[in-house]
């Protein structure tokens, strides 16, 4: 019969009193998620505590407190300490971590068994303090499983209670609005909203540009070249940014509440809110930056430049605005927007601007022919000095203008027409000399759109409602 050894494991150090034979590598994991929980919940209570607990056990090597403060337990992402913490466990560097409750630890069953499993899987232990648990017993993961799950209901239950809270601050017409990132504004000592003066004025260029025909890509350009900063401290602009702050109701001092909702309360996730969650509109909810009026005009020039879209036959048509004439000419004939284009090479060369349609397809698609650049800015120049000399568009337009006007049902609209109109006659009221050249930027703002009638022949529509046909 063989002889059989029996040769021992080399037990682990237990931490309820058991001998040890060999010193564990043990560090600590704290975390708190408010400034007010107190003794040992507190964030550098539990650091010291936990400091002092492992330096005074003479079988432990001290391997570091791992702390994360002011950190949502419900998710590790976010928990730089945490992750790190893992990352020493799995290298083989930590032997056991101490952490005063599962709640502390994670309030995610899945994040929770998972994290567990895994060092469990390289013989690295957790002792969760307050349960008096440790998850290389037998027992260990059962209670875990368990207790993780009571946690998560208690992260859930503390979720909807927020929500709760955040609705009825809604309801209260109270604005909650993360300010750090919030161009034009800061918070003062309340809590309120305040303009930041400096701030405010690249909020009212933006739309003034906007409104004078640049696109939020131009914009977002031109701010990047003057170095202007951003929200968020940062140099670089993007249209995207551009386009987010003139559709932005907050800059007129209005708040609509509730535009994201978190649809699960462990991963964060947020959606935009299409109905299915309330939502709040609060008017008059802090200091304007930009007029009623000024908000509402970049909302009928974001729907008119949409409405400009989709002419041509290619169903490629954009607006863009690389160019004075960009969006604005218009075949008569066909609908379809032009586009500009170059003819002829060196000394011969000319920019014209020609009907997509005609361009794609030809005379059977359009027979409208090419007009020059150069015809156009003239003909601009032309009613432009006319009415200078003048001061004034002659009254028969000026009559039809106002009947139109009073037709409009929209108040907004109204009022943005109104004010168009007087920019144009307080414009040409001071300007003292004919102009001498073609100017983009006066065009840009007065011009909404130019209908090309013939090769020698364009209607000019003003913002204002006046039309103008001109000769090329």
């Amino acid at each position: 019969m063989a002889n059989v050894t029996v040769i021992p494991a080399k037990p682990r150090q237990e931490l309820q009193g058991l001998e040890a034979t060999a010193k564990f590598r043990v560090c600590a994991y704290c975390r708190v998620s408010t400034d007010n929980e107190e003794q040992l919940s507190s964030y550098e209570a539990q650091v010291s505590h936990y400091t002092d607990y492992i330096k005074r056990n003479q079988d432990w090597a001290f391997g570091g407190i791992f702390a994360d403060e002011g950190i949502s337990g419900t998710n590790t992402k976010k928990r730089v300490e945490f992750n790190r913490m893992i990352e020493e466990c799995m290298a083989g560097k930590i032997d056991m971590v101490i952490t005063k409750s599962i709640s502390r630890f994670a309030r995610n069953t899945l994040d929770t068994l998972q994290y567990v499993r895994q060092l469990k899987e390289k013989g690295v232990a957790i002792f969760f303090e307050k349960e008096n648990v440790n998850t290389l017993d037998s027992k260990g993961e059962f209670l875990i499983t368990l207790l993780g799950s009571l946690a998560q209901e208690e992260s859930s239950n503390i979720s909807q209670i927020t929500k709760m809270g955040i609705a009825y601050r809604f309801q209260e017409g109270k604005v909650i609005v993360n300010h750090n990132r919030f161009l034009g504004y800061t918070k003062d000592e309340n809590g309120e909203l305040v303009i930041v003066p400096e701030e405010a004025e690249v909020i009212k260029r933006i739309y003034r540009e906007f409104m004078d025909g640049n696109s939020p890509y131009k914009i977002a350009t031109n701010l990047q070249r003057d170095g202007v900063i951003t929200g968020s401290g940062g140099l670089r602009w993007y249209d995207s940014t551009v386009n987010k702050i003139l559709k932005n109701e907050k800059y007129m001092g209005e708040a609509l509440l509730q535009k994201t909702f978190t649809v699960d309360f462990l991963t964060k996730k947020r959606v935009k809110n299409n109905g299915q969650a309330a939502q709040y509109y609060v008017e008059n909810s802090h200091p304007p930056i930009i007029s009623k009026e000024e908000f509402a005009a970049a909302q009928i020039e974001f729907e008119r430049r949409t409405s400009m879209r989709g002419y041509s036959k290619t169903g490629k048509s954009k607006f863009t605005s690389d160019y004075a004439f960009s969006g604005k000419l218009f075949c008569q004939n066909c609908g379809s927007k032009f586009r500009r284009t170059k003819w002829g090479k060196g000394k011969n060369q000319q920019i014209v601007w020609i009907c997509i349609n005609h361009q794609m397809g030809g005379n059977e698609a359009c027979d409208m022919k090419a007009v020059k650049e150069k015809a156009l800015e003239q003909a601009f120049l032309r009613v432009m000095n006319r009415a200078i000399k003048m001061k004034r568009f002659d009254e028969k337009a000026n009559t039809t203008l106002v009947s139109e006007v009073d037709l409009i049902s929209e108040q907004a609209e109204l009022v943005l027409r109104e004010k168009q109109v007087q920019e144009l006659q307080d414009y040409l009221k001071a300007q003292e000399t004919c102009l001498l050249k073609f100017d983009e930027e006066i065009f840009r703002r007065i011009i909404e759109k130019v209908k090309v009638r013939s090769m020698v022949e364009v209607e000019f529509v003003f913002r204002a409602g006046n039309e103008v046909r001109e000769i090329l």
